[in-house]
C-alpha cells in the first residue's frame, strides 16, 4: 500500500496521547468517586460493574480516528480490475511432431480442439491473433475481435516441417508494439504457445526472444501437448515407414514462459488440455492495477464513530 499524502499520517500521534489522556480521566474519576462515598457501600447502589465495556467505546473511537487518517492519506493499493482491452496471441505448432498420436488423436488436434473452447471463453471485447509455428513463424490471423475469422485461420493452420519456435515469439513481439488505439493507448497483449516444445530450425533462439517478450512487457504462457512417448511415422521410398521418436521438450516451454514472466502448464490429454485453457481463460480476463481506497477506510472510520457513540449511549447514556 502506498499513500498520495503521507504527511497525513502524522495526525496518528493524537492516538497514543489520547489513550495517556483517558487513562488518566479514568483515574481521576475514581478518585472523585472514591472520595465522595465509601467502597464498602459501592455494591449496594450499582447493580452491576461496567468493567472491561468501558473500553469498548474508546477503541471504537480510536479505529475510527486512525481509519479516517488513513483515508485523509489517500491510500492506493493493488486491486484485481477487469480488464476493458486487451490483444491475446495464439500460437499454435503445426510442426511434424505434433501428429504424434500420444495425445488422442492427435497433439495438433487436441491442441486446435482446446483452442476452439478457448476463444469461446475469452471476451468479446479481447482481440486474437493466430500465429502458425512451422518451418517459419507466419501470421495466419492479426489481431481481431471476429471469432468467426479467429475459427477459420485455426481450421487453416497446415503441417509444416520444422518448430520456429524463436521466430514466433519475435513476430508476437512485434505485433505487440504495433498494438496502439486512435487514442494513443497500447492495450496490454499477452501470448500463449501450444507446443511440444521441440525446436527445429528457425533464426532467433527461444530464450534471447522470450527475453525481447518480456522487455515488452508481453509475458508468454506455455501449454506443453505431448509426452515422453511421442512417436512420428515418417513415409519412405519403396512403401516403407520409419519411425521416429518426438518426446515432448518440457524444459524449453518452461523455460520460455519463466523468463517472459508467464505461465508454463503441461496437458497430457485432450481434456488436461480443455482445462488448461479454461484456467487461462479466467486469467487473462483480469488485471491488477493501483487504486485509491480513501473511500473505504472513510466509510470504516464513520461507521465506527457512531457505533462508538450508540454504544456509549446505549450502556452509560452518555456521548463517549
Amino acid at each position: 500500500m502506498s499513500f498520495a499524502r503521507p504527511a497525513m499520517l502524522a495526525v496518528l500521534v493524537v492516538v497514543p496521547a489520547l489513550v495517556v489522556l483517558w487513562i488518566a480521566l479514568e483515574r481521576r474519576r475514581r478518585a472523585d468517586a472514591a472520595r465522595f462515598t465509601s467502597p464498602a457501600l459501592l455494591p449496594n447502589l450499582v447493580g452491576s460493574s461496567a468493567g472491561r465495556r468501558r473500553l469498548i467505546p474508546f477503541a471504537l473511537l480510536l479505529a475510527g480516528i486512525v481509519a479516517l487518517t488513513v483515508g485523509a492519506a489517500k491510500p492506493h493499493a493493488h486491486v484485481r480490475v477487469p480488464r476493458k482491452e486487451a490483444t491475446i496471441l495464439l500460437a499454435i505448432d503445426v510442426s511434424r511432431s505434433m501428429t504424434a498420436q500420444d495425445v488422442v488423436p492427435t497433439r495438433a488436434a487436441a491442441a486446435r480442439r482446446a483452442a476452439e473452447a478457448f476463444l469461446a471463453k475469452v471476451p468479446p471485447v479481447y482481440r486474437v491473433g493466430i500465429i502458425g509455428i512451422g518451418s517459419r513463424a507466419f501470421v495466419a490471423l492479426p489481431p481481431t475481435v471476429d471469432r468467426a475469422l479467429a475459427s477459420d485461420a485455426l481450421a487453416s493452420l497446415t503441417q509444416s516441417e520444422g518448430t520456429a519456435l524463436g521466430d514466433a515469439l519475435v513476430l508476437g513481439v512485434h505485433i505487440a508494439k504495433g498494438q496502439r488505439a486512435a487514442d494513443g493507448f497500447v492495450p496490454p497483449t499477452s501470448m500463449l504457445v501450444i507446443s511440444d516444445g521441440i525446436r527445429d530450425g528457425g533464426r532467433a533462439s527461444p530464450i534471447a526472444a522470450a527475453r525481447q517478450a518480456r522487455a515488452a512487457h508481453m509475458p508468454v504462457s506455455t501449454v506443453l501437448v505431448g509426452t515422453e512417448a511421442g512417436v512420428v511415422n515418417i513415409p519412405l521410398t519403396g512403401g516403407y515407414t520409419e519411425q521416429v521418436r518426438v518426446p515432448a521438450n518440457v524444459g524449453a516451454l518452461r523455460q520460455v514462459a519463466r523468463t517472459s514472466g508467464g505461465r508454463f502448464y503441461r496437458a497430457r490429454s485432450a481434456a488436461a488440455l480443455k482445462r488448461v485453457y479454461e484456467e487461462l481463460a479466467t486469467r487473462v480476463g483480469h488485471t491488477t492495477k493501483d487504486r485509491e481506497i480513501a473511500d473505504v477506510f472513510a466509510a470504516a472510520g464513520i461507521v465506527l464513530l457512531f457505533t462508538a457513540v450508540g454504544a456509549s449511549l446505549y450502556w452509560f447514556r452518555r456521548v463517549l
